[in-house]
């Protein structure tokens, strides 16, 4: 006997069965509309124009053709705020405008293709400018000047425009190396995770200088100083994603020097020395960048010279590293890396053989495999990840 459904009844199920297809092909279609973009700035004086933007696609790790996303002299060094609609960059300079300093400068960026928009340039009140960061409340831009030894605070304002400076700091001294290290050189900043202390590693006078950050005023207050090895030279610095330890990657040493970090007062005690090069390695060799996996299971950092990127394991308890592998970066000089939000690709930049390289992580073992991918960008110096959709 053939039984007959009501029509009402058949109208929800066909309703009910409908849901699950809706929402898959609203999934796609987000996903479909995600724009990600990978950021590059370079030095201009071999070919260069300036910053460049290539399309990533994230399902697979290809990078799309690099585009100019606006003409600038030296903008090696960048970062983008948290609302993704603003991108800062230094211009590092030993003149700009008549003065003896290097420059910074804000863009607006179109969400539809990448490209840059300058809103305003301002001084960096020092020579040769090196890094630039921002606080954790997005407020304040940081530069490192290199080339002066110094430290420069502004003020951001509401249309992403830099405002005035709310700090400026003048380090002293030198070390052993006398021609690395015949002044100071500052080479990196970093915020503390409660936004309260500013830490900067000086490279020349072999030293991380902490300065308590007053994020209502953009003002540094009084130092400590911790002083590293000798000739060490430290570079670039960042935290564990705990907050409890801080690892910073000595360039002339080619190592990682691991601390511990107390928040109440900024200071640091070492805890332990990692070498970064490989076992027998007799060439010559400089230390460039650390990053922390966004797991914080692994770090990454890589050699210029060797032209690796070595990889680590990170104890959560106890911040202590455990080498991984060495993996050859595809090219000559990886100045920068990066690791994409996801966790799932790694980009490296080889400054002197103008190519970019993906690698895929291995999320289990934080291992790398090269996908096969590479993409020329003349001389490039930095390498950030942006996904636009969705921003606020």
């Amino acid at each position: 006997m053939t039984r007959h459904i009501p029509a009402s009844i058949a109208l929800v199920c066909c309703f009910l069965l409908a849901i699950p297809i809706a929402s898959a092909l609203i999934s796609a279609r987000a996903a479909s509309a995600s724009k990600h973009f990978v950021y590059f700035g370079t030095y201009t004086d071999h070919g260069s124009q300036g910053l460049y933007v290539s399309a990533f696609d994230a399902s697979s790790g290809t990078l799309a053709s690099p585009a100019l996303a606006v003409a600038a002299a030296n903008p090696t060094f960048l970062v983008v705020a948290p609302s993704r609609r603003f991108l800062y960059a230094i211009n590092e300079l030993d003149q700009f405008r008549g003065q003896p300093v290097g420059a910074v400068s804000a863009y607006s960026i179109d969400s539809a293709s990448g490209k840059l928009t300058l809103l305003n340039q301002v001084s960096s009140l020092g020579p040769g400018p090196a890094f630039i960061g921002l606080d954790q409340g997005a407020k304040f831009l940081l530069v490192a000047n290199y080339s002066g030894g110094s430290v420069a605070v502004f003020r951001l304002l509401s249309d992403g425009r830099i405002g005035e400076s709310t700090a400026f700091v003048q380090h002293h001294g030198s070390s052993v190396n006398t021609e690395r290290q015949e002044g100071p050189h500052a080479h990196a900043t970093a915020m503390s995770p409660d936004n309260r202390f500013v830490l900067v590693a000086d490279l020349g006078i072999d030293q991380l200088v902490v300065y308590p950050f007053d994020a209502s005023h953009g003002t540094l207050g009084q130092a400590q100083v911790v002083k590293t090895e000798a000739g060490a030279g430290p570079r670039h610095l960042t935290f564990a994603a705990s907050g409890k330890f801080l690892y910073v990657i000595n360039e002339m040493a080619s190592t990682v020097t691991v601390y511990s970090y107390h928040p109440a007062d900024g200071a640091l005690t070492p805890i332990e020395k990692v070498a970064l090069l490989p076992t027998g390695f007799t060439g010559i060799s400089t230390a460039a960048e650390v990053v922390i996996h966004p797991s914080g299971k692994f770090l990454y950092a890589s050699n210029r010279g060797d032209d690796s990127v070595a990889v680590f394991g990170v104890d959560p308890n106890q911040g202590t590293l455990t080498l991984i592998e060495h993996v050859k970066t595809g090219g000559k000089t990886p100045r920068s890396f990066a690791i994409d939000p996801s966790g799932e690709w790694l980009i490296a930049a080889n400054q002197d053989s103008s190519n970019v390289f993906t690698f895929r992580i291995n999320r289990e073992s934080g291992r790398l495999t090269s996908t096969g991918y590479s993409i020329e960008v003349s001389s490039p110096a930095m390498v950030d990840f942006v996904t636009l959709e969705g921003r606020k």
